[in-house]
């Protein structure tokens, strides 16, 4: 047996937003619990020559035979986290179709989750907007997450987002945490009826993205212009706390 280590995200035109995973990846894997073992950073789309099957050929001629895949996404209401497991040859959890053609691999699988409401993430994300708070007991956060129209991922994305935000809203005392997605595009609505049922409250807004880009830095504010809001559109990376759930995620499989 030779264990190896696939992680896959989503991919970016922006070199900032695949320089970040790089290098969130390639901490983990220097991890003494993992040391040793091949780690591979792919990608869905975008990246040339580093998508999901270049990963899959590149560990095998290493000589894996247990793969671990990893998928560094943020909830497992993606659709693509389906689908790229439907392309492993996994079962999908809903009438959707995947359009990713079969991989081709020899390794044994494990396929493994995505982040969702990891309480490590939570207190990352707290850190970040600490700088806009400054009466907590008077202030609102609207997580923002992308979302999905599909019932099933949907539900997935909102569970999710709102175990989340209840988990910030107690690590740092605020008022009440609300989220809203941009797939179906909620977040104005719900950011003025947050603030129609409750004027006195300040909102905070959280960007729930693994990495700052085009949502956090364009569709975001698009959505909320001309609306009253604290934003920073700081994502998760770059933060220890995105290896340490990688190590986690890794050293667990290797243990058993």
């Amino acid at each position: 047996m030779k264990p190896g280590i696939l992680v896959v995200s989503h991919g970016s035109r922006e070199t900032e937003w695949v320089r970040l995973v790089d290098a969130a990846v390639e901490a983990a894997a220097a991890s003494p619990s993992v040391a040793g073992v091949p780690v591979v950073s792919s990608f869905l789309e975008i990246v040339e020559g580093r998508l999901i099957q270049d990963g899959i050929d590149e560990l095998e001629r290493m000589g894996v035979t247990d793969m671990l895949v990893v998928p560094l996404f943020i909830s497992s209401g993606s659709t693509h986290v389906d689908e790229i497991g439907q392309a492993f040859g996994l079962p999908r959890i809903s009438d959707l179709e995947g359009d990713l053609s079969m991989f081709r691999f020899n390794a044994k699988l494990r396929y493994g989750k995505p982040i969702d409401a990891d309480p490590e993430i939570a207190e990352l994300l707290a850190a970040n907007i600490a700088e806009l708070s400054t009466d907590p007991a008077r202030e609102a956060l609207l997580l923002i997450g992308h979302g999905s129209k599909e019932k099933v991922f949907h539900d997935r994305w909102r569970e999710g987002l709102s175990l989340l935000g209840e988990r910030l809203r107690s690590l740092g005392g605020y008022a009440r945490a609300e989220s809203a997605m941009l797939l179906p595009d909620q977040a104005a609505a719900k950011l003025k009826a947050m603030q129609a049922e409750r004027p006195g409250e300040a909102v905070i807004v959280v960007p729930i993205f693994l990495s700052s880009g085009y949502f956090t830095n364009k569709v975001i504010p698009s959505r909320l212009e001309g609306l009253d809001y604290r934003y920073n559109g700081q994502a998760m990376l770059p933060h220890p706390a995105v290896e340490r759930w990688l190590v986690r995620q890794m050293t667990e499989w290797l243990l058993h």
